[in-house]
């Protein structure tokens, strides 16, 4: 049993959606077998040889009808060609199943037996058929006209053979109705399949968009840093030469310049690399909030929290937005995610401070939640989540991750309120930022 849960767990919601339908229309070939076919048949009074050749139609009406509806799926999700021999086959099978059903009713009606499967025959081939041909058509106009189709070739079908006048007009609205009705099901499931895959498809284009735009800023963070300073430096090295082939003591001081830019080049890329350049909070609140919704997922940013944070401490929190809206894209099937910045204890806030809490020991709590968490035992943490720790451990604070009530994941990063005073004399304006 875990292994069968654990396959259907597996599966994406596309998927999901489109086996349910799936097995939805094979299934409709079970009911014509058994409810329709050998229900009708058990008290029909026919001679044997005419009940086995109405048994052998719908069961070859049922296969046909499933193999054209597995096949029409295929071709609506760009799998396959449309089958069209397969429908004309089953197209013409209908026609003749029920013409065959048609004659053996107006038989009953000049023997007198009042056991005629006919109109239970003549409904389930003619509706159950339809909805498998109506997978075949991609446009609207053309599937509105099945049904009124269908219901007047059948009561004409049914003058053509003997069958009174009433019960022919009694077949077309009859099976006006049906036909209606199982049209408009049969398109609309397969409508619905279409545009859950292409749903998913663009979710999953949002998401490599958004690893692309990610790896696009990495690569003007690299620009900015290395373009102006390889410049200065090749410029100074040519410098130095023309110098030194002139005997200058000057060639000295210039390689010296060199020297000392290609060790802040060494400096800025570390920072680069690891994150530390432009670390700003509210850019990366921002930028998640951009990324997820990019990705087909709904996110909220809850800013309860707006008091002034030094620099090292909403350099810590922008990581831990980054990672988190990593973790979010990378895991599970989200659809909603939240993103909270909040006071640990709201409300603790006094007058002189403005209910801000500024630099009174009052913690900070940035939180990520989000749904979609996969079914089974949670693994190890990451390397990421490790280092989230080690980042904000240099500042006192905690990370915790796991599943909470709801199936919902949650990231919580707490600051203790020590490290979050303020001095302004110490941190000039460009080190302290405003979540």
């Amino acid at each position: 049993m875990s292994k069968l849960t654990g396959w259907w767990s597996g599966l994406g919601s596309a998927a999901k959606v489109e086996l349910y339908t799936r097995w939805s229309f094979h299934s409709f070939a079970l009911v014509e077998v058994t409810a329709i076919g050998l229900g009708s048949l058990a008290g029909s009074r026919q001679p044997v040889a005419a009940d086995l050749v109405a048994a052998a139609f719908v069961l070859a009406h049922a296969v046909l009808s499933a193999v054209v509806s597995s096949r029409a799926l295929d071709w609506l999700l760009d799998r396959a060609e449309r089958p069209v021999r397969p429908a004309l086959a089953l197209a013409l099978v209908s026609g003749a199943a029920t013409l065959y059903f048609l004659f053996l009713h107006a038989r009953q009606q000049g023997d007198g037996s009042p056991a005629d499967p006919a109109p239970t025959l003549v409904t389930g081939v003619v509706v159950f058929g339809l909805g498998s041909l109506t997978l075949c058509l991609r446009r609207m106009r053309r599937m509105v006209y099945l049904a009124p189709a269908a219901a007047v070739v059948t009561g004409l079908g049914g003058l053509a053979v003997g069958v009174p006048f009433a019960d022919s007009v009694g077949y077309m609205v009859g099976l006006l109705f049906g036909c209606a009705l199982i049209t408009f099901t049969c398109g609309f499931s397969a409508w619905l399949v279409k545009t859950v895959w292409e749903l998913d498809r663009s979710r999953e284009l949002g998401a490599r968009l958004a690893v692309a735009e990610e790896r696009l800023r990495f690569g003007r963070d690299m620009h900015d840093v290395m373009g102006r300073n390889l410049a200065v430096i090749a410029l100074k090295s040519e410098l130095a030469v023309q110098l030194a082939r002139r005997g200058r003591p000057e060639a000295v001081d210039q390689m010296v310049e060199v020297q000392r830019i290609a060790q802040e080049s060494q400096r800025e890329v570390r920072d680069v690399v690891r994150g530390y350049r432009e670390a700003d909070l509210a850019v990366e609140l921002d930028g998640a909030r951009g990324v997820l919704r990019a990705a087909g997922i709904d996110c909220r940013v809850e800013l309860r929290d707006r008091r002034e944070l030094p620099a090292p401490v909403q350099s810590a929190l922008g990581w831990v937005v980054r990672e988190g809206t990593t973790n979010v894209l990378r895991h599970g099937d989200a659809r909603s995610c939240v993103i909270r910045l909040a006071p640990e204890d709201e409300g603790e806030g006094t007058a002189e401070d403005g209910g801000k809490g500024l630099g009174l020991g009052l913690g900070l709590a940035l939180v990520i939640e989000n749904d979609g968490v996969p079914a089974g035992p949670a693994g190890r943490d990451g390397s990421g989540l490790a280092g989230l720790r080690e980042r904000l451990a240099a500042l006192g604070g905690t990370l915790e991750a796991g599943t909470v009530a709801g199936g919902r994941f949650r990231l919580r990063a707490g600051i203790p309120g020590d490290r979050l005073r303020v001095d302004m004399a110490e941190f000039p304006e460009q080190g302290v930022v405003r979540a």
